[in-house]
């Protein structure tokens, strides 16, 4: 019997491209806080809803088996923006799953939460959290949520910090974040399917030779990744000149987002 998996942040642009995707192994329940239409086929719902509504969100979570969070905001926002979408929503998330009995929760964390160590550090997944932006807190936060109700309440928690998803590496910064994106689809399948999980974090990075995180750890869960941005490097290298010493978008790995935290990132 197939699964029915609730995707948040459906009309996102990784939403999107994994909506299809997801399809050939589970249901879908694609919710957004803005319309997700159209639907790709019969086993897909659709559905409009504010997480931070939290009766909204208990409708959502109602009768599925699993559910991937990705729904909030993505970028650096003003402090309210990202208190309703990243911080309220992703409470909300959990306490519905809780409420429903859903127990496993893959969450889509960042690497903007530990965006203020030194790209020359190699990190684990325990490094200490140091979010670049509000945005960054907000990711710190939801893996701290996650953590509480897999030790308090039993759920299976899984928070993925995503580094660069792209189709294809295009900056210097890249050769070491980047996750392509069907490296994420491997991922969150992983995460779905792991027949024993607690609470788990993990980069969400492909096999890039220059990767600044230690993410031995998911081996254990099943991902393997087989893209690695090196494919990409002397094109990346000759068309994109050394950065300035005292660049801190080149000093930290959260890049663009430690420039200026006012102003949203380009």
């Amino acid at each position: 019997m197939r699964k029915t998996i609730l995707l948040t942040g459906a009309a996102g642009v990784l939403g999107r491209w994994l909506r299809p995707r997801l399809l050939e192994r589970y249901d879908l329940r694609s919710a957004d806080r803005v319309d997700p239409a159209p639907a790709h086929n019969t086993g897909e719902t659709l559905a409009v809803a504010d997480l931070a509504d939290l009766a909204q969100v208990e409708r959502l979570v109602q009768g599925v088996d699993g559910v991937l969070h990705f729904g909030g905001r993505s970028v650096e926002d003003a402090w309210a923006e990202i208190l309703h979408s990243n911080i309220v929503g992703c409470y909300n998330l959990f306490e519905a799953a809780r409420r429903q009995s859903v127990k496993r929760i893959v969450f889509a964390s960042s690497n903007h939460a530990i965006g203020y160590h030194r790209t020359g550090e190699r990190l684990a997944v325990d490094a200490t959290i140091r979010p670049d932006t509000r945005y960054g807190v907000s990711k710190a936060f939801g893996e701290a949520v996650g953590s509480y109700y897999a030790d308090k309440f039993g759920l299976e928690v899984a928070c993925l910090r995503i580094g660069s998803a792209l189709p294809k590496p295009t900056a210097r910064r890249h050769l070491s974040t980047w996750l392509s994106y069907p490296d994420l689809l491997r991922l969150v399948v992983a995460c779905l399917e792991a027949p024993e999980l607690h609470f788990s974090v993990l980069y969400g990075v492909s096999a890039n030779a220059r990767s600044w995180w230690d993410n031995s750890g998911a081996a254990g869960i099943g991902y393997r990744p087989e893209d690695n941005a090196e494919e990409f490097a002397a094109t990346i290298l000759a068309n994109e000149p050394p950065p300035a010493p005292d660049d801190p978008t080149a000093r930290f790995q959260g890049g663009p987002f430690t420039a200026d935290t006012v102003k949203r990132p380009g």
